[in-house]
């Protein structure tokens, strides 16, 4: 697993890095097998997971090899778009850190992050119908809940790529840092929610992933087990005795 994506595991957090650079980190087989077995491990042990790429990019789209020998019965198993599901799905935070281009598969691995932030070098947006099929593992409803229908219709319908700036203009990202600052910028996101109670972070992933009909009745269940727990009476007690409260 580790030959396409080079994984440092870490108690509170992992860090998976897309490691094809001599294919600009292109989204192949292997790869996707590889973050299901990442998610697999996530999944039985939650942990913050951070999604980079080697080189001097995230990742350049799906291998175009592998995409022409595809046919219709790969197009309805999901390959791609099934394994985004599962890392978006996971029970703890994912941060995208974009550098160069993140395109096509690419574009839909980050957009299936939490967080996403970038260098000034980002280079991200969805050209498939100029390569005879359609962005089909997750573009079409996750860039349209980010950016709104108007934009992700024109990027998708046009190939449109965004800049750094554009990206961050719109909510796509939602930080620009210099090259050298990306993994930096990434880990203190991390660090932040490390701090923040796990099972609470947990929860607040769950939902924000809830249908807009599921509120406000998912949140009082959430926050019903939540107000039971422990952690909630130590660390709102540790705050209180902070702040001279009986």
């Amino acid at each position: 697993m580790d030959d396409v994506l080079a994984i440092e595991r870490r108690p509170d957090r992992v860090i998976a890095r897309l490691n094809r650079p001599e294919k600009r980190n292109a989204i192949d087989r292997e790869m996707i097998d590889a973050l299901h077995l990442l998610c697999a491990e996530l999944e039985v042990d939650p942990r913050i997971l951070i999604l980079t790429g080697s080189g001097d990019g995230f990742a350049a789209g799906a291998d175009i090899t592998q995409l022409r020998a595809r046919r219709a019965d790969d197009a309805r198993r999901g390959i791609n778009a099934m394994a985004f599901i599962r890392v978006r799905e996971l029970p703890m935070p994912v941060i995208a850190a974009l550098d160069g281009y993140a395109l096509g598969g690419g574009a839909e691995l980050a957009c299936a992050a939490d967080i996403r932030i970038a260098t000034p070098r980002l280079k991200i947006g969805n050209p498939e119908p100029s390569l005879g099929i359609i962005a089909a593992a997750g573009a079409t409803w996750r860039l349209r809940e980010i950016v709104g229908e108007g934009l992700a219709s024109e990027m998708l319908l046009t190939g449109r790529i965004l800049t750094a700036d554009d990206a961050l203009a719109v909510g796509l990202v939602s930080a620009v840092r210099a090259p050298e600052e990306l993994m930096p910028a990434a880990h203190a996101i991390a660090d932040r929610i490390a701090a923040a109670d796990p099972l609470a972070i947990r929860h607040t992933k769950t939902a924000l992933r809830a249908p807009r009909d599921a509120h406000p009745a998912i949140d009082g269940e959430l926050q019903a087990e939540l107000f039971e727990s422990a952690e909630k009476m130590r660390r709102m007690t540790d705050f209180l005795e902070r702040k001279g409260h009986p």
